[in-house]
Formats: structure tokens, C-alpha cells, sequence
């Protein structure tokens, strides 16, 4: 019997009606390093189920589970980040961050949630420009901030401020703390780990295999498939690349004439290589 490759498992889990956050993180590590996939992932699991179980009974407001996550998860069992866990691809597989407990901020906020969503916490993850931090209690009422990358700190209205204007240099706006999607953030991760290898032409492979998962997503910038068919070319498949050059200026010529010539421009410079 064959088994559903990882980017079956990946397109599936993304199409699910409730996309389940964890198994899709997983399922991005998998695609990494194939020894991160089978036992590994479950162990993952096993490991989240433990840690919620450390968390005592009877927390009901959202700043006693901030205080009780930060206890377990920051200061006993040491969670953080540092600049340094920007440089490196583990720190975006939740396998490697559950092993290692550091991470890039998404990562880590993803821990947080599946900790505390285990253990039966009003959780969910909130994208801020910069840094993705975790919302604990009603998004819509009584609610507090928490960074995982800084252990769990209770983020004070004027944190959050800092936070966002170090960034954007624009103020806080009440749209930035609604909950984020899963997809949202599985999309936002992989965007992270292209962003590491962008830099690199040796990690090409690990830039394609991710664009390759986030057009697996229900939602994504078409843009992509652009970039994709760029990346081909830059990796020496010129036939493919400028194949899908010419699939994608297929589809925009109806509405962006210009840009479609364009990229057939450049489909036909990618073939021309290959003279």
C-alpha cells in the first residue's frame, strides 16, 4: 500500500473545515528533513500533551494562564529566542523547536497555543508586524499579550506599541490583534524559511520546496507561481521555468496585457539559455 506523501498530508490537512495548526507545522518540518516526519511527529505530540499536563487546575482568568504558561513553559522548561535563532532553519521546524525550546517567534507562539489550547485555555496566535505574539482569553473583551520569545512576558498596551511602531513606525491598530488563521500562519512560517534561504543560492532547494507548499495552501498570492518559474531558471531548468512563465502570462493577459509581454520576455531569455 503507498502512503500519502508529505505534501499530500500537507494539502489535505490544509483543506480540512478547522486546519489543525500543529499537524500542519509538522508537516513543514517533514518536508525539511524527512527524519523530522513518522515517530518524530509524534512524539511532538506526546511532548505537547506532557507539558499541558504540567499546567494546575482551575485557571479561569486570562492573566492567570499567562502566569502559569510563562512559569511552565518559560522559566522551567526554558522556551525563548534570541537574534541569533534567525539564522538558522531549525529554528522554524516545530520538531527542532520542541527539542531544542528555542525559536523564531512564530514557533515558539505556536508551542504556547498548542500547550494551552491542550489544556483548555482561550487561546490563539496574533500576527503583529514583526513579531507574532499569543492572545489569551476573549479577543473581543477582557484579553492579555503574551511573548513566547521573550519567555512569556506580559505584553502591557504600551509593549505592544513598541513592538509594533519599531517596525512599521506606525501606531497600534485594533486589526492587528484579531485571531490568526491557521493557514495564515502556516503561510507566514514558510514565508520565514524562504526569507532564510533567499540569500543563499546552496539553498535554493529549501526556497523551492516551500513555495511548492504554500500554492498547496487554499489561499495564496498568485505572484508565486511567478516566482517559482524564476527560481527554476536560477536553478538551471530553463525548459520548466519558462513554461510556467508562459502558464502564468497566460492567465494575467486578460487584465495586465504589459506585465504578461513581459514575462514571455523573459521566458524567452530563460530558453535562449539553454543555446
Amino acid at each position: 500500500m503507498t502512503h500519502p506523501s508529505v505534501r499530500d498530508r500537507f494539502a489535505a490537512a490544509a483543506r480540512e473545515e478547522r486546519p489543525d495548526l500543529a499537524e500542519l507545522c509538522l508537516l513543514i518540518g517533514a518536508e525539511a528533513d524527512p527524519a523530522l516526519d513518522g515517530p518524530a511527529c509524534d512524539l511532538v505530540q506526546v511532548e505537547l500533551d506532557r507539558l499541558a499536563g504540567l499546567l494546575p487546575y482551575g485557571l479561569s482568568t486570562p492573566r492567570q494562564w499567562a502566569d502559569a504558561l510563562h512559569r511552565v513553559l518559560g522559566v522551567g522548561h526554558g522556551f525563548r529566542g534570541s537574534a541569533a535563532d534567525y539564522q538558522k532553519l531549525s529554528s522554524s521546524l516545530l520538531q527542532e523547536v520542541l527539542r531544542r525550546r528555542r525559536g523564531l517567534p512564530i514557533l515558539l507562539s505556536v508551542v504556547w497555543i498548542e500547550v494551552a489550547r491542550r489544556a483548555g485555555a482561550p487561546v490563539y496566535g496574533v500576527a503583529l508586524p514583526g513579531r507574532f505574539v499569543v492572545g489569551l482569553g476573549d479577543p473581543a473583551g477582557a484579553f492579555v499579550l503574551v511573548d513566547p520569545f521573550d519567555g512569556g512576558r506580559v505584553l502591557s498596551e504600551r509593549d505592544a506599541e513598541l513592538l509594533v511602531a519599531t517596525t512599521t513606525g506606525a501606531p497600534l491598530a485594533a486589526a492587528m490583534l484579531t485571531p490568526a488563521d491557521p493557514l495564515d500562519v502556516a503561510q507566514r512560517i514558510l514565508n520565514n524559511i524562504r526569507a532564510w534561504a533567499a540569500p543563499r543560492p546552496e539553498r535554493r532547494p529549501v526556497a523551492l520546496w516551500t513555495l511548492d507548499l504554500t500554492l498547496l495552501l487554499p489561499r495564496h498570492p498568485a505572484k508565486l507561481r511567478l516566482e517559482r518559474a524564476q527560481l527554476l531558471v536560477k536553478m538551471g531548468d530553463f525548459l520548466g521555468g519558462a513554461a510556467e512563465m508562459e502558464e502564468y502570462a497566460e492567465v494575467i493577459g486578460s487584465f495586465d496585457p504589459e506585465t504578461a509581454e513581459i514575462i514571455r520576455r523573459q521566458a524567452r531569455g530563460a530558453r535562449a539559455m539553454l543555446n
